[in-house]
């Protein structure tokens, strides 16, 4: 298990054996840039600064299925891109709803996000609907 407080993550390169990774309360963005890390099974990205800008998202969520193909468990609690009602008073369990399909939809491998299991109804739904399901705010 790494404890890391960083800016960059550049020296990660040489754990590449390295299973869970904890990288919450960070400044990381959609930005952000793992190298490849194989055995990696747990990242929490927990109060960073992820969001749902553009397809910036998108493109984070991409890079970790590249690099991270091991992934089971992801957590994303406290970032913009996760519209978890206790932490966004706008947003319902609807939001967080279709956030976890999108989700889903580009890490398949995933068994947990954030706090909860993943189900074999919401994996195939995301499989069916997970593309679009997005959350955006409108302007």
């Amino acid at each position: 298990v790494a404890f890391v407080v960083c800016r960059s993550l550049e020296g990660l390169k040489t754990f590449s054996y390295l299973e869970e990774l904890i990288l919450d309360n960070n400044l990381l963005g959609n930005d952000l840039l793992l190298p490849r890390l194989p055995h990696l099974h747990t990242l929490t990205l927990n109060k960073n600064q992820i969001s749902f800008q553009r397809n910036t998202c998108k493109m984070l969520l991409d890079h970790l299925a590249e690099v991270v193909p091991s992934l089971q468990y992801l957590s994303l609690l406290g970032n913009i891109a996760c519209p978890n009602e206790l932490v966004c008073k706008e947003k319902d369990e609807d939001d967080y709803q279709r956030y976890r399909y999108f989700v889903l939809h580009k890490l398949t491998n995933l068994k947990f996000l954030d706090t909860r299991k993943v189900t074999r109804r919401e994996r195939e739904e995301a499989l069916i609907r997970g593309a679009f399901m997005k959350v955006v705010k409108p302007k």
